[in-house]
Formats: structure tokens, sequence, C-alpha cells
């Protein structure tokens, strides 16, 4: 299977600008909190598929996904040493999201109030982003990889 990165990414992206996560939050949409949505889709889509998706192509959509964040931080108009310190911080934060997401029992609602209230800094409308991340885990169980490389897939949770 040819993998299109390109489609993953873009599909990724479109869930991290369901305005609802915005509205619930009760913060702005800026990009620092994008990034923490994009981090917490992209982890729960890699745990679900890494065992579908070859070693070799699961660190090619990392490093895809990591140059177009850099890229959108460059946009944004920051330079060099702003941008790399920013990198830096980023990744640590998305292996952090990802080693809690692997090592926490996401069955278990309390564990996954715990681990939102981290990363969102917020205990504001946690049942929303419960259900909410339970409704994408589902799709993400009842469709293929195949379904995330074509063009962006209509999301509605």
């Amino acid at each position: 299977m040819k993998y299109n990165y390109l489609n993953i990414y873009n599909n990724l992206i479109k869930l991290t600008r369901n305005k609802k996560l915005y509205l619930n939050l009760e913060k702005d949409d800026t990009f620092s909190e994008r990034l923490i949505f994009l981090f917490f889709h992209f982890s729960l889509f890699l745990k679900h598929f890494k065992k579908s998706i070859p070693r070799k192509n699961l660190q090619e959509l990392f490093d895809f996904v990591i140059r177009q964040i850099e890229l959108s931080i460059r946009e944004i108009g920051y330079g060099d040493v702003s941008v790399n310190k920013k990198m830096k911080d980023y990744i640590n934060l998305f292996y952090s999201i990802v080693d809690e997401i692997e090592k926490s029992d996401l069955s278990n609602n309390e564990n996954k109030i715990t681990l939102l209230k981290k990363y969102l800094n917020t205990d504001k409308n946690m049942d929303f982003y419960i259900e909410y991340f339970n409704k994408y885990r589902l799709f993400l169980t009842k469709n293929t990889l195949n379904i995330f490389t074509k063009d962006i897939i209509n999301l509605n949770f």
C-alpha cells in the first residue's frame, strides 16, 4: 500500500480545526492549542494503526508531520533560532502525549480526564472531550488506514 502522508496529515488537521474543540475549551483557537489537539489526534491514530503500518512508514509519517509543523512555524514568521527551540519543545510535548496515551488505560474515563486536564490545562467541559475522543477512537476502529490516505474525508464527531 502506498501511504499518502499529505492526505493523512490533512485529515488530522481537519480534525484539529473542529470549532467545537475550542468553544468547549473556552480558550482562543491558537496555534499552540491546535498543536495540542493535533498531537492528541495523531497519538491516538498512531496507537491504533501502529500494527498495520510498517515501522519505516510510521517514521516517515512522523517526519512528514513534524516537517509540516516546522513549516507552519516558519510561516508565522519565527526566525531559525526560535523555530529550533519551539520545535524541540513541541516534539517533547508530542512524545509526552504519545507516552501517556500508550501507558494509560483509555477504557477508564478517570484516566482520560487526568490526561486531558494535564495537557489542556483546564477542567472545563471534560465530558465533551471524553465523548469526542471516544467517538474518534471508535471511528478509528471502524475504518481502515486507507480512508485516511484518500482525499480529505468528512469527519464529524
